[in-house]
């Protein structure tokens, strides 16, 4: 019996028009270039400005990974957000609308930092199932109109975005596929992670233990993927872990035993722009050129939740727009 694999057929990256630098936010808060770049690797980072919803990017991001695949339609839309244009409804079915896609299939998933990964293994598996034929993936997030302007912890390390794929069923031994997904999540860590409910909240991260918790929890999640397909860490030849800052990449790719070299970097230009930070990192390495067609490959984040995962998949043969 032969198996139907979700296959990405195309990459799209939108950011916003404002580069804020570590130069910027030396002028409101008490840091420096340099204290920025020793404790996260991040060297700039975009801003969305009112013009610039979360829909807006999400619908730029999409059209491109549609034209990357030279397609102008999909049976299914998934977008990963935390920060919706409004609460009720949902912005995917708007992002659909923006791109003529009425009467589809679309919802939000909100895992934060994880919502790519949870959102690409859910089309995966329905696309695999034989429920779609094709389905958008986005990952987008305004995730600086949740800071504290003043919380330098926090504020240095965000920035605006948004990623999309477009996948379509095809086989196991094409560029793109699928192979093998892991999704988990702990409510009993919540509180590590989150935005408190009431007016005028701020986002608020226990960096420490989510440090701690984000290593352990990608790393196992990638030696799951990995034993699912039969890869060594040695088979690996890029590592697309989520880009919440360079320290986390650095010590995933060492616990994992992965070398940091094959481990995709872009937060240095954008900073963590939450479920966006997995699609725009693919779509930077696929302008960069550095990745081969079949390529082995193993994405991985850790978000609020706390949730997290993996996919393991081969590079996908295509081309892309450069979205900076």
């Amino acid at each position: 019996m032969s198996t139907r694999n979700a296959v990405v057929r195309g990459l799209g990256g939108a950011l916003p028009r404002r580069v804020i630098t570590n130069e910027d936010l030396s002028v409101t808060l008490d840091t420096s270039d340099e204290w920025i770049r020793r404790r996260t690797g991040i060297v700039e980072r975009r801003h969305a400005d009112e013009s610039e919803s979360t829909s807006a990017l999400a619908t730029t991001a999409a059209r491109r990974a549609l034209d990357s695949a030279g397609v102008d339609s999909a049976d299914l839309l998934i977008l990963a957000t935390s920060t919706p244009d409004q609460i009720c409804p949902a912005t995917a079915p708007k992002v659909a609308a923006n791109l003529g896609l009425d009467g589809i299939a679309a919802y939000d998933i909100s895992a934060v930092c994880s919502g790519y990964i949870y959102a690409l293994a859910t089309a995966s598996w329905a696309i695999g199932s034989g429920a779609v034929g094709s389905a958008l993936v986005v990952g987008a997030d305004t995730f600086t109109r949740l800071l504290d302007p003043a919380d330098r912890t926090t504020s240095v390390i965000f920035g605006d975005g948004a990623g999309a794929a477009f996948l379509s069923a095809g086989s196991a031994d094409e560029p793109g596929a699928i192979l093998a997904s892991t999704l988990h999540a702990d409510g009993t860590g919540e509180t590590l992670i989150q935005v408190p409910r009431g007016a005028g909240s701020f986002f608020e991260m226990q960096g420490k233990e989510v440090f701690e918790r984000a290593v352990s929890a990608m790393s196992d999640s990638v030696n799951t993927v990995l034993a699912r397909v039969g890869w060594a860490t040695e088979d690996v030849d890029s590592l697309v872990a989520h880009q919440a800052n360079r320290r986390i990449l650095n010590t995933v790719a060492s616990v994992t035993g992965i070398p940091e070299s094959k481990a995709e970097v872009h937060l240095d230009r954008v900073g963590n722009t939450s479920a966006a930070s997995i699609p725009l990192a693919m779509t930077d390495a696929a302008v960069k050129g550095h990745r081969t067609p079949g390529d082995k490959a193993v994405l991985t984040a850790f978000g609020g939740g706390t949730t997290w995962g993996a996919a393991a998949m081969t590079w996908p043969s295509i081309s892309v727009l450069d979205p900076h």
